[in-house]
């Protein structure tokens, strides 16, 4: 009985620390969201320009999201917003109504006390959707 009891610990003890790394290995650094930014905005060019895009792009779309949406569940932090709303905004241009909307309520659930958080409304309300909205925010017309 006492082994089963010590092996219980060390394995609760093990799963404990791995939660643990594992969630400070999810916080994004500066590089890499620095990285992830030059990424959407490639991918914006590359939409602007009428180019199609290729699925190494559309799987870097995944990964951004990915990222950005586990991180909010970890540590949501104010650097995030911009790369929501160019996220939204291309999911918004490619016709990925679903997907645009939901960048664009992070930012209204999450930052609404940035200046992204309007824009965000303003493109919502734009799409047709009805947003209830903080009180802290004046939706600005793109």
């Amino acid at each position: 009985m006492k082994k089963i009891l010590t092996l219980l610990l060390i394995l609760t003890i093990g799963l404990s620390s791995f939660a643990a790394t594992q969630k400070k290995s999810k916080v994004i650094s500066d590089e890499e969201l620095a990285y992830m930014s030059i990424t959407i905005d490639h991918i914006t060019e590359k939409i602007y320009g009428g180019a199609f895009l290729s699925p190494k792009d559309t799987m870097a779309l995944i990964s951004v999201k990915i990222k950005l949406d586990d991180n909010m569940l970890v540590q949501p932090d104010k650097k995030y917003a911009p790369l929501y709303y160019k996220l939204g905004k291309i999911y918004q241009m490619r016709d990925n109504k679903d997907e645009s909307i939901e960048c664009y309520q992070a930012i209204i659930e999450n930052f609404s006390d940035t200046a992204l958080a309007p824009k965000a409304a303003a493109a919502l309300k734009q799409m047709g959707i009805n947003v209830k909205l903080p009180e802290n925010i004046n939706v600005e017309e793109e």
